[in-house]
């Protein structure tokens, strides 16, 4: 490219350089022929005569301008341009220098006074003064295409330089698209195809961490539908027997609709958590006044608490909260933190509703008097699977799904969902929208 310009920059300046070449020429020939003439000596004739056949001999014709007017010239097209440049009215040692239209042709005049009454003018026609050009630019034109193949040259002596590792990098990105997990791409080369390099190795151990955490969710998933899937299986098989009848046949059935209800409610999760990341997963969107949707919760697991023998409490505002969310999403969310909570809470142990105003945000809290969690636990407890892996075998955990899906629905609704320890010593699940004015709730 930096050749391809400068050959376009030459090309105006040899044009440019060319024409004055050919005036500078032809005004250094006008003096020669205006000396001639001036010359008085034995000889002048014949010096003038051979001068202006050199001249007629590298294209420039010569006119000679009388003392009576008269303009002498062996072209008549030259004589006709030197008396439109205006030869006739050139007195004394005036010189001047035009470019004339004669018969459709391009003329250069260079004029000269010789005397009182006499001068003379070189003429040139355009195409003549091009053949300067032309070499010059042959020989500019010349020393690009030599710039331009040593610039071709290197180019690709640099483009395989770069390549190289660019091409290793390649392979090692090709590798590990056909699942090998324990290549490296080399760092080397210039700053960029390091910084290439230095992407493909560290997405190698980022993959292998990514897959190992799916193979874990797929595990702790598999293990909850196994559960319920051997209960329904096992009453099932003893209903068909027979085995079961009257009512153990109807605490069967029972039992086979709970387990049932709870493998459909596993699977809903998990399609809402692959709709969540959905372009088309859509909110209904409204003003709603989350201390209502508090109350409202708090009397449907009033019931259910009573019958695990857990105290639930409210602690919310009677003035209305409004707030930009989902109502009937925000409710699944309150009802899925309300579930987590009951299910590790043991009896006789608190369970709290807590809903508190600060400045221009709202807070809902559900707290549990549960085990809670390990400290190192609450910055991953929205990661899917990750609290059933660890704690499966040693209390009661859900899928690991629930947790997962709330915080995607609160993020998606412009809240924050935060975990964190309770006062009541178990775990505490904070969600916080911001509170509309009333402006904002009239619009």
């Amino acid at each position: 490219m930096a050749v391809l310009v400068a050959a376009g920059v030459a090309a105006r300046l040899v044009n440019n350089a060319a024409r004055e070449v050919s005036r500078q020429s032809l005004a250094d020939q006008a003096d020669v022929v205006a000396g001639q003439i001036a010359d008085t000596g034995p000889g002048s004739r014949t010096g003038l005569r051979k001068v202006t056949e050199v001249l007629r001999g590298q294209g420039v014709d010569t006119v000679l301008l009388r003392g009576n007017g008269e303009l002498l010239g062996a072209s008549t097209d030259a004589v006709r341009a030197a008396r439109q440049a205006g030869l006739p009215s050139v007195t004394g040692d005036e010189s001047a220098f035009k470019a004339v239209q004669v018969n459709g042709r391009t003329l250069l005049v260079e004029l000269r006074g010789t005397g009182t009454k006499t001068g003379v003018a070189l003429v040139r026609e355009v195409e003549t003064a091009k053949g300067t050009e032309r070499t010059l630019f042959r020989n500019v034109l010349f020393s690009l295409a030599i710039g331009l193949g040593i610039a071709a040259v290197a180019g690709l002596l640099l483009a395989r330089v770069l390549s190289r590792s660019l091409r290793r990098t390649a392979g090692v990105a090709g590798e590990m698209s056909r699942g090998r997990r324990d290549l490296r791409a080399p760092v080397e080369g210039p700053r960029e195809v390091a910084e290439v390099a230095t992407a493909v190795t560290t997405l190698a151990p980022a993959l292998q961490y990514s897959e190992s955490r799916q193979r874990e969710f797929l595990l702790s998933v598999s293990h909850e539908l196994r559960t319920p899937l051997t209960a329904v299986t096992g009453f099932a098989e003893a209903i068909a027997d027979g085995v079961a009848s009257g009512d153990d046949a109807v605490r069967a059935g029972r039992t086979i609709q709970r387990e049932a209800a709870r493998l459909s409610r596993l699977v809903e999760d998990l399609l809402e958590l692959a709709r969540l990341g959905a372009d088309e997963f859509r909110l209904d969107m409204a003003v709603l006044d989350l201390a209502a949707l508090v109350r409202d919760c708090a009397e449907v697991w009033q019931l259910r608490c009573a019958r695990e023998d857990v105290a639930l409490s409210a602690s919310v505002s009677s003035s209305p909260v409004p707030v930009l969310a989902d109502a009937r999403r925000l409710r699944q969310v309150v009802d899925g933190l309300a579930e987590n909570a009951l299910r590790v809470t043991p009896a006789g142990a608190p369970m709290v509703f807590s809903l508190t105003v600060s400045g221009a945000s709202a807070s809902l809290s559900v707290r549990d008097g549960g085990p809670g969690l390990a400290p190192e636990d609450y910055p991953v407890a929205f990661e899917r699977g990750v609290l059933n892996a660890r704690y499966r075998d040693r209390r009661p955990v859900g899928s690991g799904i629930g947790l997962a899906l709330v915080h995607g629905l609160v993020t998606r609704m412009g809240g924050t969902l935060t975990a964190g320890p309770a006062p009541e010593g178990g775990a505490a699940f904070t969600l916080t929208f911001p509170v509309r004015s009333a402006e904002q709730s009239g619009r």
